[in-house]
């Protein structure tokens, strides 16, 4: 879980793991400690750095400090990324593409926090080859820094760049948005309810209407068939007694 390293520059800080080392000495092994920590203030500025100590803590508190003077600014369009893109890194290849609000991060573990801490909510990602958790973070520091803005690229290029697909697909988002198209309360915020999610067309309501008055008709009549049934079986009671005492007389 990411912990605030900084209230000055809002910076939270995420240990992305600890690797234990030994080095063979005449008296002995020797041990030390190695900590890959990710730094960033969730608007768009994050880093990394790999530090080792004999201690624990103090393998962290020195990648705290390099990893703070390693910060890259990433471009944003929204919550997610402005074109899809690849990292590499050795034999690992990290696969980025943006997404359309909602989607949420998609990724394993360690490339989740790093977008996470960059201030990205919604990416789809795939890495290839090698999965190494040190690896893998440096190929999406990798991609996170060849990303381009679209002015920039039009700057560069010299011609004018239309609106992107990720941006027509943000722009149809707070249309919805706006224009309450789930309901009034989502743009508040409020958890929606089971009455309010259920939504039912006119003629569903007519059909339940229907079925309620045909068993509301039935119902007098079943009451009926049952007492009619009622009186026919005690009549047939009845005669029964009747030849049973006919019978016993005409014995005597």
């Amino acid at each position: 879980m990411a912990e605030l390293m900084e209230k000055s520059s809002q910076l939270e800080t995420h240990t992305a793991g600890i690797f234990r080392t030994a080095a063979t000495v005449k008296g002995g092994r020797r041990f030390s400690f190695g900590a890959m920590v990710i730094v960033g203030d969730r608007r768009g500025r994050a880093g990394y750095a790999h530090a080792k100590s004999q201690e624990v803590p103090a393998a962290i508190e020195k990648a705290e400090k390099h990893a703070k003077r390693n910060i890259i600014s990433v471009p944003l369009v929204g919550g997610t990324i402005p074109h899809e893109i690849e990292g590499r890194f050795l034999a690992t290849t990290v696969r980025m593409l943006p997404a359309s609000p909602g989607t949420g991060v998609i990724a394993g573990s360690s490339v989740r926090s790093i977008l996470e801490l960059v201030g990205i909510t919604d990416c789809m990602t795939k890495v290839y080859g090698s999965t190494n958790k040190v690896n893998v973070i440096k190929a999406v520091f990798d991609g996170l820094g060849k990303l381009r803005t679209k002015q920039l690229v039009s700057e560069l290029r010299g011609v004018e760049i239309e609106s992107t697909d990720i941006e027509e697909r943000i722009e149809r988002a707070q249309r919805f948005m706006s224009s309450g198209g789930v309901s009034g309360s989502a743009t508040t915020g409020r958890v929606l309810t089971a009455e309010e999610v259920r939504v039912e067309r006119p003629e569903q309501k007519e059909e339940a209407k229907a079925d309620d008055t045909e068993a509301s008709a039935e119902q007098p009549s079943t009451e009926a068939e049952t007492s009619e049934a009622g009186a026919e079986e005690a009549n047939d009671k009845a005669t029964d007694k009747g030849d049973s005492a006919d019978s016993d007389k005409n014995e005597n």
